[in-house]
C-alpha cells in the first residue's frame, strides 16, 4: 500500500530546476536512502513528499489520516520551552518513565541534558539531538529525515540505526553517512539533474548497481558507434556484406569487483613517509591532559606514553565530550599537556582541520585562494593543477571562480580542506573533515588520501569514511587511556555496551602487514608496560588476596605474565626492523615477498603470546 504518491512533480528555486517531472511512491514499511550533491534537490524532495512546501507542477496524494514526522535541518524549537516539555508534550512523569522505549530514546540522545533546561540554553548540536528525540517518541506511519545524524557520534548513530530497523514506519532518510544508509534501507534513491534515479539495496548496492548502469551505457555506446562505423563503411561501397552482430556479454555484479586495486600501496606509501619524515613523528612521554587545562575540565589522558610513526593512518574514537579534539590540538600543539612531553619530529610539515573554519580572504575568488598556496600538488605519481583538484572536490566551472564570501558552509570547508592539501604536508590532522559535504566529494577524498603519503589522524562520526581511510583505530574510553582497537569500530562499540573501559597493550595489531605498528608501539613495549599503556589501575598495589589463588599461584602467573612481555618486546623489535627493511627494499619485489612472510610469522606469534597475556592479566586483575 502506498503512503504517499508524486505524480509529475517538477519544483525549481530561481532558474534551476530542482525536480523534474518526478513520479514515484513510499510504500508502508518501505525503508529509503536518499543520496545526491549538495545543492541537487535532495532536502526538496524530502520537504515535498512531507507536505512542507508544495511542488510548482504535479500533484502529491497523502493516505487519509497519514502520521508523518518529519526531521528538517532546521529546528523550530521556542527558545523559551523546557526540553522536557518539547519532548514529552503533556505526558504524566509516571506514564513516560514507565515506558521503555521512552526512556530508551531519552538516555540515547538526551541523556546528558537537563530536561528543565530551555531550548534557548542549548547548543546546535543538543537543539538537533532534542528535535529527533521528540520525534522517534511519537507514533508516525512514515518517518523523514534530513541528516538525522548530524551531531551524534558513532555510538548514538549506531544505536539509532538499529532503533529505526525495529520500528515498523515506513523511513526516507537524506544523509551523508553511508554506513548508516547501509544499515537502515532497503532502497536507495539519487537526485541527480533533476529526476530520482531508484536502486534496490542500500548504500552498497547502489555503488553496485550504479556501476552495472554505467558499465552497460558504456557498452551500448560502444556497439552504437560500432554499428555507425558499419552504416557509413556500407554507403561506401554499395551493397551491404554480410555481418555478424556484435555480442556483448553481461557480466555478473561480482565481476565489477573481482580486478578491483587496493585501496592504498600500503608499502609504497610508508617508503614516501619514512623518507619525507624520518623515524620520529610524535613522541608522547608520560603526558597528562585536561581538557580544559592543567587539572581542569575532564581527563583526557592520564600519563600516557605513545608513539606516532611514519604512514600510520590513526582513527581517533570517543564518544562527545571524550578529549578527541583536545588531543588533536596537543598533536598540533595549540595546546600544553599538564605533564610529560610531546616530542615532535624536525622534519614534520603539519596540517591541522579542526572543526571551526579558518578565516580566509572573503574577497578573493576560489581558484585564486588556492593558488596562493601552491598552484601544483604531486599526490602519488600524479601531478594536480589547483583547478583538478578543486574539480575533483566539487567546485566545477564557473564555481571556481565564485568569491569567497559568498561561499557557503559546506563550500568553505572544502576550499579549507584543500588548502591545507595543497601545503603539502607531511602529516595531517583530521577534525570531522566530512561535515557538510555530500558523498561524490566523499569519494573524491578518500581518493586524493589513497595516494597520500604521511601520517594521518583522524576524528570523525562518519564511520564509513573512518574506516576508509585509516588502517587502525584507538579509543578514549575515559580512563586516560588510548585504546587499541583491532577490531575497529564494532569493537568499540562493544566495549561501550559491555561498560568496560579496559584498554589493550600498545602495540598489538592484527593488520600488521597494513600498519606501522612498530613505530607506534616502540615505547610503549621497551617500558614493559609504562603507566598509560598497560591495563587499569583498579586492581594494582595489593598482590596478595586475589580470589581463588594462593599466594604461589599468583607468584607462578606474575613470572609466567613477564616472560610474556619479554617475549612481545623482542617480536616487537623484530617487526620494527622488519618494517624499516621493507621500506627500503619497496623496489625489489622478491625480497619484498621474503619479509612480508617473516612479518606474517612474527604477526601469527604476536596474536598468540597477546592472547594469552591477556588472559593471565584478567586472572590477575590487571
Amino acid at each position: 500500500m502506498n503512503l504517499v504518491n508524486l505524480e509529475s512533480v517538477s519544483h525549481a528555486y530561481g532558474p534551476k530546476p530542482l525536480l523534474s517531472d518526478v513520479s514515484l511512491g513510499v510504500e508502508a514499511g518501505e525503508r529509503i536512502g536518499v543520496v545526491g550533491r549538495n545543492g541537487g534537490g535532495k532536502t526538496t524532495l524530502l520537504s515535498v513528499i512531507a507536505g512542507a512546501v508544495r511542488p510548482d507542477k504535479g500533484r502529491v496524494t497523502h493516505n487519509r489520516g497519514l502520521r508523518v514526522g518529519f526531521l528538517s535541518q532546521q529546528d523550530t524549537l521556542d527558545a523559551g520551552t523546557a526540553v522536557r516539555e518539547i519532548v514529552l508534550g503533556e505526558r504524566a512523569e509516571h506514564e513516560w518513565a514507565g515506558d521503555q522505549g521512552v526512556r530508551e530514546i531519552l538516555a540515547n540522545l538526551i541523556g546528558d541534558l537537563d530536561l528543565d533546561a530551555r531550548a534557548g540554553d542549548l547548543s546546535g548540536g543538543e537543539r538537533r539531538r532534542t528535535a529527533l528525540a521528540r520525534l522517534l517518541i511519537d507514533d508516525h506511519d512514515l518517518i523523514m529525515l534530513d541528516e538525522p545524524t548530524n551531531h551524534l557520534d558513532i555510538e548514538a548513530i549506531a544505536w539509532l540505526a538499529g532503533h529505526l530497523a525495529a520500528r515498523k514506519s515506513a523511513l526516507v532518510a537524506v544523509t551523508h553517512d553511508r554506513w548508516f544508509l547501509d544499515a537502515v534501507s532497503s532502497r536507495t534513491w539519487e537526485v541527480v539533474d533533476g529526476r530520482v534515479e531508484r536502486y534496490e539495496g542500500g548504500y552498497a548496492a547502489y555503488v553496485l548497481a550504479k556501476a552495472e548502469r554505467a558499465r552497460i551505457a558504456q557498452a551500448a555506446e560502444e556497439r552504437r558507434q560500432n554499428l555507425m562505423r558499419k552504416e557509413i563503411a556500407w554507403l561506401r561501397r554499395g551493397p551491404p556484406a554480410r555481418t555478424s552482430k556484435p555480442k556483448f556479454r553481461i557480466e555478473a555484479a561480482q565481476a565489477l569487483i573481482a580486478n578491483e586495486p587496493p585501496a592504498r600501496e600500503t608499502v609504497e606509501l610508508m617508503k614516501f613517509a619514512a623518507a619525507r619524515l624520518g623515524k620520529t613523528v610524535y613522541d608522547l612521554e608520560d603526558v597528562t591532559l585536561h581538557a580544559g587545562g592543567p587539572d581542569s575540565g575532564p581527563l583526557v589522558l592520564d600519563d600516557l606514553t605513545w608513539q606516532f610513526g611514519p604512514g600510520d593512518r590513526i582513527g581517533l574514537i570517543g564518544v562527545n565530550g571524550s578529549g578527541k579534539s583536545s588531543v588533536l590540538r596537543l598533536l598540533a600543539g595549540t595546546v600544553v599537556p599538564d605533564s610529560g612531553r610531546v616530542i615532535k619530529g624536525k622534519t614534520v610539515r603539519l596540517a591541522h582541520l579542526s572543526q571551526e573554519l579558518a578565516e580566509l580572504d572573503p574577497a578573493r575568488r576560489v581558484l585564486e585562494s588556492v593558488e596562493e598556496v601552491r598552484k601544483y600538488l604531486q599526490v602519488g605519481k600524479r601531478e594536480w593543477t589547483a583547478s583538478q583538484l578543486l574539480e575533483r572536490l566539487g567546485f566545477r566551472g564557473e564555481a571556481q571562480w565564485k568569491v569567497v564570501g559568498d561561499l557557503s558552509g559546506g563550500e568553505r570547508r572544502r576550499l579549507q580542506l584543500l588548502r591545507l592539501l595543497m601545503d603539502d604536508p607531511n602529516v595531517l590532522l583530521l577534525d570531522e573533515p566530512t561535515n557538510d559535504l555530500d558523498i561524490e566529494t566523499l569519494n573524491e577524498l578518500e581518493d586524493l588520501l589513497d595516494a597520500w603519503p604521511g601520517t594521518l589522524v583522524l576524528v570523525s562520526h562518519d564511520r564509513y569514511f573512518l574506516e576508509r581511510v585509516t588502517d587502525r583505530c584507538v579509543a578514549l574510553l575515559g580512563d586516560g587511556k588510548l585504546a587499541l582497537l583491532p577490531g575497529g569500530v564494532d569493537e568499540y562499540l562493544e566495549r561501550r555496551v559491555a561498560g568496560t573501559a579496559l584498554t589493550a597493550r600498545l602495540g598489538t595489531s592484527t593488520n600488521s602487514a597494513n600498519s606501522t605498528t612498530a613505530q607506534t608501539s616502540g615505547a610503549a613495549a621497551a617500558s614493559g608496560g609504562v603507566a598509560g599503556t598497560s591495563a587499569p589501575d583498579e586492581a594494582k598495589g595489593g598482590l596478595s588476596g586475589l580470589p581463588g589463588l594462593s599466594a604461589k599461584e599468583e607468584r607462578e602467573l606474575r613470572k609466567e605474565l613477564n616472560r610474556l612481555e619479554r617475549q612481545l618486546d623482542k617480536l616487537t623489535d623484530q617487526e620494527s626492523r622488519l618494517h624499516a627493511a621493507m621500506a627500503d627494499a619497496a623496489s625489489d619485489y622478491e625480497k619484498l615477498g621474503s619479509l612480508d612472510a617473516q612479518l606474517r610469522e612474527i604477526t601469527t606469534q604476536k596474536d598468540t603470546i597477546e592472547a594469552e597475556w591477556l588472559e593471565l592479566a584478567d586472572r590477575l586483575g590487571d
